[in-house]
């Protein structure tokens, strides 16, 4: 784990938890589009960072859409779910420059920040106001509903 990572998730981790499932879906548009900009803006001088940065953007525009922020069960990603596959897109984020060689170029401290910011919003996040009127003996079976008990 990248030591902005570390020190992020140091100084978020035992703060409130301030930021809805509204909230995060909201951030997570964010980042996607920072990483659109950051791929358009490297393009021309680094296109291994420029691919990077899109491939992040499609990973978390994916996630966004297949994410269930409303807890209604429309969608095949759990919110807390979510949240777990979010710290691997961060992970991923942070290892992409040193992955696709470009570790001692300007363009890493650029997923760096961002991979910062998404552990960030992570932490910061109230994964519990999602479950809604969710008894936590509902499960998810291939997309479908189903009790326990």
């Amino acid at each position: 784990m990248a030591m902005i990572n570390k020190v992020t998730s140091a100084v978020t981790r035992r703060m409130p938890k301030m930021i809805s499932p509204k909230g995060h879906e909201l951030a997570d548009f964010a980042l996607t589009a920072s990483f659109l900009l950051t791929g358009a803006l490297f393009f021309g001088r680094n296109r291994r960072a420029s691919m990077s940065a899109l491939l992040c953007a499609g990973v978390g525009l994916a996630l966004t859409l297949l994410t269930d922020f409303d807890g209604d069960g429309s969608k095949p990603v759990s919110f807390p779910m979510h949240g777990k596959v979010e710290l691997g897109v961060a992970a991923m984020t942070a290892a992409l420059p040193e992955l696709m060689g470009f570790e001692e170029s300007r363009e890493r401290t650029a997923f760096l920040l961002q991979s910062g910011a998404i552990t960030a919003v992570n932490n910061l996040t109230d994964f519990d106001r999602a479950s809604g009127n969710r008894r936590l003996s509902d499960y998810r079976v291939a997309g479908r509903r189903i009790r326990t008990a």
